[in-house]
């Protein structure tokens, strides 16, 4: 596959996330309109129910709110980072307006539609409020600075001579800036505001904590005893036939002593190879459960082993990386960072795997990233599967991006805490 050209030359001075930060802050004014549009549908509902149209008219509604909420829970997850989790599905497939009324998260997006305008929408017109005033001072304000009376002021300057006209210009330039900058930091805080309304119940989120820790209690009973079923076939398969087959070699060379030293020397010289064989076998083995260099030198320095190992052209960065994590952490990230690459050769078609590992003091964080075809799924093979599994004992996460044409991302999470200083050679 012939390589991609990479971007030359230095990058654009105006960061344009920013300029994009303040489109998004746009979209969503308005779409703080359409939810209070639709939260008013809901509430009008909620008022008909007395006379029975209400019955009809709820489930519809709410599930019109429960679409604009999902929107907005994805875009505060897309635009600002910040995850939402989202409240049980509505039970509407019984078409019951009780079974809506009786939902907890149906209540919690009603408040969320009649607060979301007069918080959400205001904080995110700020950014755009700032721009458009700017743009008034700098563009508009001078042209028409001589069609208004002495009474002409802007902001806390009065344009009544061409030097208060620039100053006034100057500081519409400003304003349009602190719009542009302040972009970003305000669709992170909007996506907080929403999360306080948006989030599940915590008991919903206890309810799912506790169903997900039986999940992962019950994979990982079920993947140590695929793990010690392998061990033993190994064991039997590999050193122990060598082993049996070396006791065997050793009683004719016992016999063959006297009478045929020569046959004897040859069979003691292929019980000196058998053993070398079995030897070998059991340091496979041993690394196949756990790698010495992973137990001596820790998780960067294990990875990097990984790396000079694999036949492509891999990069690892694991300075964000200052310690040791606990042992059955670090064998998983091992592990999972061992499958990713071998899934990259075999599948990607890449010749360049980036490995980036980061602790920010609460979380490993784990990024193989390829120049690849793309099109990856985790539920394509076992392999990204067996990794989301084997992460989800320590509560970790995967997520997989892979559009088509590349490039591909896996990003591996581990809630855990360093234990130790550093002791890698970096």
């Amino acid at each position: 596959m012939p390589d991609r050209p990479r971007p030359r030359g230095p990058r654009p001075r105006i960061p344009l996330p920013r300029l994009v930060a303040l489109g998004r802050c746009q979209l969503a004014s308005l779409h703080a309109i359409a939810v209070s549009a639709v939260g008013s549908l809901v509430v009008a509902a909620l008022l008909l129910l007395p006379v029975g149209a209400g019955f009809r008219v709820l489930p519809w509604a709410a599930r019109a709110l429960r679409a604009l909420s999902d929107r907005s829970r994805a875009r505060a997850a897309r635009w600002a980072g910040v995850r939402i989790a989202p409240p049980d599905p509505l039970p509407l497939h019984r078409r019951s307006a009780r079974a809506v009324l009786a939902d907890e998260g149906f209540w919690r997006d009603l408040a969320w539609a009649w607060l979301e305008p007069l918080v959400g929408g205001l904080l995110v017109a700020v950014p755009l409020a700032l721009v458009e005033y700017g743009a008034f001072g700098a563009l508009v304000q001078p042209f028409i600075r001589r069609l208004i009376d002495d009474g002409n002021w802007y902001a806390f300057v009065p344009v009544r001579s061409t030097a208060t006209m620039l100053v006034a210009a100057a500081l519409g330039v400003a304003f349009m800036a602190g719009g542009v900058l302040a972009a970003p930091a305000v669709l992170r805080l909007h996506a907080r505001w929403s999360r306080v309304l948006l989030a599940a119940p915590r008991s919903t989120e206890l309810v799912r904590r506790i169903e997900r820790l039986t999940d992962t209690r019950a994979e990982a009973l079920d993947a140590q005893a695929a793990e010690l079923r392998r061990i033993e076939r190994d064991l039997h398969d590999g050193a122990q036939a060598r082993l049996v087959a070396l006791g065997m070699t050793l009683d004719s060379a016992v016999r063959r002593l006297e009478s045929d030293p020569e046959g004897a020397r040859a069979l003691l010289l292929d019980v000196r190879r058998t053993s070398h064989q079995a030897l070998q076998d059991l340091r496979d083995l041993v690394h196949g459960i756990h790698p010495p260099v992973l137990a001596d030198r820790g998780l960067g320095d294990a990875v990097r082993s990984l790396a000079l190992d694999s036949f492509l052209d891999v990069r690892v960065d694991a300075d964000g990386l200052v310690g040791r994590l606990p042992a059955p952490v670090e064998s998983a990230a091992y592990f999972a960072v061992g499958e990713a690459l071998a899934n990259a050769a075999k599948h990607s078609g890449a010749d360049e795997v980036r490995i980036v590992l980061a602790h920010d003091g609460a979380t490993l964080t784990i990024t193989v990233t390829d120049e690849g075809r793309g099109g990856a799924e985790v539920s394509g093979g076992t392999g990204l599967l067996g990794v989301r599994r084997r992460l989800g004992t320590f509560d970790g996460t995967l997520a997989l991006h892979s559009p088509r044409g590349g490039p591909t991302t896996v990003t591996m999470e581990i809630p855990c805490a360093l234990s130790s200083p550093k002791t890698s050679s970096c």
